[in-house]
């Protein structure tokens, strides 16, 4: 337990630092993306991810994806938040302020994660980026 709270907070520690140093960039709208087979790896774990564009998310917020299923997002305007994720037969769901909602990978590489988020409230599409942080611990 202990581990994996300070493994949050130093995370968190990470996502500030980068959010608060990062000059906003102009990002390109892609290709309307196709859906990945149940079986995708999750291949986004452990790994700081970058709101690049979204339906709405700002983008600059940070998501990070820790093993042990808590959930890290943080902006450049906000605190870091904490949740937890869930990856079972290819299925992700997220938790937020209570609220489990399941996201579909749309695409998932070394380069992006597109993630359509099935929020209580509709549906957002994320297109997300690898953050220029220093990389997790192991």
């Amino acid at each position: 337990m202990k581990t994996a709270l300070r493994r949050a907070g130093s995370v968190a520690v990470l996502l500030l630092a980068a959010a608060c140093s990062r000059e906003p960039e102009t990002v390109a709208v892609a290709n309307a993306p196709t859906a990945q087979s149940p079986s995708v790896k999750p291949g986004f774990v452990n790994k700081v991810w970058e709101v690049s564009l979204s339906t709405g998310v700002s983008p600059g917020t940070l998501y990070a994806f820790l093993s042990d299923g808590t959930l890290v997002i943080t902006s450049p305007n906000s605190k870091a938040a904490f949740g937890a994720w869930t990856y079972t037969n290819g299925a992700l769901t997220m938790t937020e302020e209570s609220q489990e909602y399941k996201v579909d990978i749309l695409k998932l590489s070394p380069e992006e994660l597109r993630l359509k988020s099935n929020n209580p409230g509709g549906s957002i599409e994320i297109l997300l980026v690898p953050a220029r942080v220093a990389p997790l611990p192991p």
